[in-house]
């Protein structure tokens, strides 16, 4: 597939964008993502972050397999959670789950920097070459299990989780800086919300749920897979 078609599949996207944004705003209370996200996605070769075979379904308002059980997120939901994260350009953010590296390669483009972590050795190893061939150099990743963040790079102003989990891992909420933000999937896999979490200035929490949406699971707390 050539470079314009690619274009046009892109612009036909950013539409079903935007109107899903509308049809969804009585939920999230946002009928219209911020102009930066709008552009950096619109921008952003997904058909780089999907298997050769997928490439022509890369713009398809829908996640798409990458191997092992899991996918490449809806480019709506993407939207979303990039949106609600609220990106400023001296961030330092915590990905958990690099996947791909689509989201990723997104809030790079947001954010001075990123730490992504996966559990799975091939994703994250295939991620970082993806991310480094495409010139992301301000993405480290670490294959670990996200649960338990990064603490070495803590703390962090946005954190982005892209597994769900009944509850908010602990970890994650010590890692996230006062005046925070962190955006995950919450609930059993029956009954997940998105969920926006922010850390006031004197360090307490509040939650809430912004829209019905179904994710893969979290690893469990057990599962220490990079962990030395």
């Amino acid at each position: 597939m050539n470079d314009e078609l690619f274009e046009n599949l892109r612009n036909r996207l950013m539409a079903e964008i935007a109107a899903e944004a509308v049809l969804t705003a009585g939920h999230t209370g946002i009928a219209a993502f911020s102009e930066r996200v709008m552009r950096v996605i619109g921008n952003m070769p997904r058909h780089e972050f999907v298997p050769a075979e997928l490439q022509p379904y890369a713009y398809l308002n829908r996640p798409l397999p990458i191997g092992y059980d899991k996918t490449i997120s809806q480019p709506f939901i993407v939207a979303l959670m990039t949106d609600l994260l609220d990106l400023q350009a001296d961030d330092v953010v915590l990905e958990i789950g690099a996947g791909a590296g689509y989201q990723a390669a997104i809030l790079a483009e947001l954010a001075q920097r990123v730490y992504s972590v996966d559990i799975i050795e091939e994703l994250a190893l295939g991620a970082d070459r993806r991310l480094r061939r495409l010139g992301y150099e301000n993405v480290q990743i670490k294959i670990i299990n996200g649960y338990y963040g990064w603490p070495e790079h803590a703390p962090y102003d946005k954190i982005m989780v892209t597994a769900a989990t009944d509850l908010i891992p602990t970890p994650l909420l010590a890692q996230l800086k006062p005046g925070g933000r962190l955006v995950i999937p919450t609930g059993i896999p029956e009954k997940q919300a998105l969920t926006l979490v922010e850390k006031s200035p004197t360090g307490s929490i509040a939650a809430r749920e912004i829209l019905p949406v179904r994710f893969s699971e979290l690893e469990d707390p057990g599962e220490t897979a990079g962990v030395a």
